[in-house]
């Protein structure tokens, strides 16, 4: 790996993440982030195309970026491969989750009132809230051991679940927090 984390990927590394990435769109039950646990296990741990720093990086630069959440997926594959790697993540994370969403939407919206549709429906939320947890924990690796920042995120999970305050409100506070060096 190179600084800037670009790997020369063959084609069958780039057929890899690309078949990766497929496989998790299937599993994104709340939207891609809540893979984001796996994406690290295989990016970083098992094929090591990225450190953990620029994995925890490619993804608060596109969580920070204006546009639709998935677009982290598309940094992490150009981080790892350039732009062949930013279209093969992309393009796997997109294409099943997209059909299925597509007929899903479809299905569900004719049988709304079933008693199966909304059991199914309720049943998510936990699975959701799981892998966002999941999610959360992988991307507070590097700070963990830093108090001020565990107290950050106690204050961040108390005041997103007591009251209605805008989370924009409190990723300007860990700006603030970190651009004064305290995490």
């Amino acid at each position: 790996m190179n600084e800037l984390g670009l790997h020369g990927l063959s084609a069958g590394d780039l057929f890899a993440l690309f078949s990766h990435f497929l496989m998790l769109s299937l599993l994104a039950v709340g939207g891609a982030i809540t893979t984001a646990p796996d994406m690290h296990r295989y990016v970083v741990g098992e094929r090591h195309w990225l450190s953990d720093d620029l994995f925890t990086a490619s993804v608060a630069l596109a969580q920070a970026a204006p546009g639709p959440n998935v677009l982290f997926v598309a940094v992490l594959g150009f981080n790892a491969a350039g732009l062949a790697g930013a279209a093969a993540t992309l393009l796997g994370i997109m294409l099943p989750s997209t059909t299925l969403a597509l007929w899903a939407t479809r299905w569900s919206h004719s049988r709304r009132d079933t008693l199966g549709v909304r059991a199914f429906k309720t049943g998510l939320a936990p699975l959701t809230l799981g892998l966002l947890l999941a999610t959360g924990w992988i991307l507070a690796d590097p700070v963990r051991d830093r108090p001020a920042a565990i107290v950050l995120i106690a204050v961040t999970v108390a005041v997103m679940l007591k009251t209605r305050l805008s989370p924009l409100w409190l990723v300007a506070l860990g700006a603030i927090v970190g651009a004064l060096g305290w995490i």
